[in-house]
């Protein structure tokens, strides 16, 4: 019944530098874009949204039943 012995020194390292790469990875996602690939999401964001408002039906009060 004997287990493989850990240095919890260690593994609490390991696991720290696994975190701190998890949340790189994630930074590299959010922010590792050029200016051109920003632009250009926001224009798409903004032509979906210009398109989205064009089908809306506004109603007035008065229309209500």
């Amino acid at each position: 019944m004997s287990g493989d012995v850990v240095n919890l020194r260690q593994f609490r390292k390991q696991k720290a530098r696994s975190e701190k790469e998890k949340q790189a990875e994630q930074n590299r996602a959010a922010f590792g874009r050029t200016k051109a690939e920003k632009t250009l999401t926001r224009a798409l964001n903004e032509k979906a949204q210009k398109s989205l408002d064009q089908g809306r039906i506004e109603r007035s009060d008065d229309d209500k039943d």
